[in-house]
């Protein structure tokens, strides 16, 4: 199990949001736990300084691409690139230096599974670049994948057959439980075993840590076998968590 770092970017500055809330439109609906004042870039020199790979970029929105771009440049193969990735421009954050693009919105369409799409994505940057982000909320006890800021649910349901089916069509998964994304309320507890028990390739989970306690919890539930996304509840973030000791302990996990 490993730590794996993030950059939120909402209009070009690094932030921590109550996942959600996010809406295409009406940016005051939005609720911003916090917005940091150093760069996207200087979290990404951060990052590797502390040797912490495979971590992810993801752009809330338009008005991301420089920071982005500068963030990934400056950590090169060090980071993942997620939020508006399409055929069309994934080579433009390839080639500035992302390991991996992330998907979701773009293969997950009009509220299910666009194969088409979807193999257009691996004819553009191959499997073991692509990242499928299964963000899912909860409804009636399934675990739903949800798109467009996570406000429309899907018909594809997060399960062992689901899992098994896209594993052919990418390298990993990136899974936020929506639910409780930046809300510091604890993890998906049910979301991390079922991923721990059912994903075949690497997974990285993210939503509602609130302790360090949690890096255990999810590496008891997971198996092993989930990494974990700490965002709001690091102090880095304006939280209670010791970004340090978090680096620390996935060193030990190492």
């Amino acid at each position: 199990m490993r730590f794996r770092p993030c950059i939120d970017l909402k209009n070009g500055k690094v932030v921590q949001i109550v996942g959600g809330t996010l809406r295409d439109q009406d940016d005051q609906s939005t609720v911003t736990n916090f917005t940091s004042e150093k760069s996207a870039a200087a979290f990404a020199r951060l990052y590797q300084q502390d040797g912490l790979v495979g971590g992810h970029v993801i752009a809330l929105g338009p008005g991301n691409q420089d920071a982005a771009l500068a963030a990934l440049q400056s950590y090169p193969g060090g980071l993942q690139m997620g939020g508006g990735v399409t055929p069309e421009n994934a080579a433009l954050y390839l080639d500035a230096g992302a390991s991996h693009v992330i998907v979701t919105s773009y293969v997950f369409h009009g509220g299910a599974l666009d194969e088409q799409r979807l193999a257009a994505m691996v004819a553009a940057v191959g499997r073991e670049r692509l990242v499928l982000d299964l963000s899912c909320r909860q409804r009636e006890g399934v675990y739903w994948v949800v798109t467009d800021r996570w406000q429309r649910f899907t018909a594809v349901a997060v399960n062992e057959a689901t899992l098994a089916s896209l594993a052919k069509h990418c390298a990993e998964f990136l899974v936020h439980g929506v639910d409780v994304e930046g809300l510091r309320v604890g993890i998906e507890t049910g979301l991390v075993s079922l991923l721990g028990t059912y994903s075949p390739l690497p997974v990285t989970y993210a939503g509602g840590v609130k302790a360090f306690s949690d890096l255990a919890l999810v590496k008891q539930l997971g198996q092993g076998r989930v990494d974990l996304t700490i965002g709001s509840a690091l102090d880095i973030f304006g939280g209670d968590v010791s970004y340090a000791e978090v680096v620390a302990w996935h060193h030990r996990q190492t």
